[in-house]
C-alpha cells in the first residue's frame, strides 16, 4: 500500500535554446511519488521520460515549476544543483539500462564506493555491500571484476549499489532493457518487493509491455506531456504470489 509522497513533480516544465530553436522536453507534468509505490513510466522515445527522471532525480533543474521533497522545496528554475550532491547521494538512487559498473573494482567494491562517497568506510562498508550482494544472490561473486559478470548479474550489482545508503526514492531508466526475459521479471521482482515491504518509491521507466502488470500505476508521456495516469492495482494479487529467483530476498537489504 502506497504512503506518503516522497517526491512531488507540480506543474514542472523544461526547455532547452530558445526562439525557433526552442525544444519543449518536458510540459507543465505534475506526479506524486509515494513511499510504498512502484511506478512506471511509458511513451515513445522523445516523450520526456528520461527528462522527467532527470528532474526527479536532482539531476537538472526545471525552467518552471517546483520539485518537493516530503513536503519541502528541494528544486526550481533557480536551484544550484551542485548544492543539492550530498542530499542526491543520501536520497535518491539511481539504475540505468546499463549497469554503468567501474571496470577495475570488483562487484562488491562497486557497492562499496556508493557508500564511502557517503563517509561510510572500511569494515561497516564492505560488510553492508557484502550484505547485499547476498541479498540479491550474487555474493559469491563479490570478487569478480564486471567482465567476468553475466548481463544479469552486473544489473544485480548496480541495484544493489543504488540501494547501499537506504535512499527514500530510486529512479530506474530501462533497467531491464539489455536483459532477457528471465532476468528482467527477476529485477522488477525484486523492485516489486522492495516498495511491498519498505518505505522506498520506485519510479521505471520501460518499453516492455510484459513487464506491466508489476506496476501499481502506469504514467504515459507523449510530447513532455503527461497525458495518462493509471491504476494498476488489481494486478496486485498475481504480483505478490509470483516466486523470484528463490533465494533472493531484496527486502531484508533494505
Amino acid at each position: 500500500m502506497s504512503g506518503q509522497p516522497v517526491m512531488v513533480l507540480d506543474k514542472v516544465s523544461k526547455r532547452y535554446g530558445a526562439g525557433d530553436t526552442e525544444v519543449v522536453a518536458l510540459d507543465q507534468a505534475s506526479l506524486e511519488l509515494r513511499a510504498g509505490e512502484l511506478v512506471g513510466i511509458i511513451g515513445p522515445s522523445g516523450a520526456g521520460k528520461t527528462t522527467f527522471l532527470l528532474i526527479a532525480g536532482l539531476l537538472d533543474a526545471p525552467t518552471s515549476g517546483t520539485v518537493y521533497f516530503k513536503g519541502n522545496i528541494i528544486s526550481e528554475q533557480e536551484t544550484d544543483l551542485n548544492e543539492l550532491r550530498d542530499f542526491r547521494r543520501r536520497h535518491v538512487g539511481f539504475v540505468f539500462q546499463k549497469p554503468n559498473l567501474i571496470p577495475f573494482l570488483n562487484a562488491v567494491q562497486n557497492v562499496q564506493v556508493a557508500l564511502e562517497i557517503n563517509d561510510v568506510r572500511g569494515a561497516v562498508a564492505e560488510r553492508r555491500s557484502k550484505f547485499l550482494l547476498e541479498q540479491f544472490g550474487v555474493g559469491h561473486r563479490a570478487e569478480n571484476l564486471p567482465v567476468q559478470l553475466s548481463g544479469g548479474e552486473q544489473q544485480r550489482v548496480a541495484i544493489a549499489r543504488s540501494l547501499a545508503n537506504r535512499p527514500d526514492l530510486i529512479l530506474a531508466d530501462e533497467p531491464t532493457a539489455s536483459l532477457d526475459s528471465v532476468r528482467g521479471r527477476q529485477v522488477m521482482q525484486m523492485f516489486r518487493d522492495l516498495v511491498d515491504q519498505g518505505d522506498v518509491s520506485i519510479c521505471v521507466v520501460t518499453h516492455d509491455t510484459r513487464l506491466l502488470n508489476f506496476f501499481d500505476r502506469l504514467v504515459e508521456m507523449n510530447d513532455g506531456r503527461i497525458v495518462n495516469v493509471s491504476a494498476t492495482k488489481a494486478a496486485a494479487p498475481m504480483i505478490n504470489q509470483e516466486p523470484s529467483s528463490g533465494h533472493v530476498s531484496p527486502t531484508a537489504a533494505y
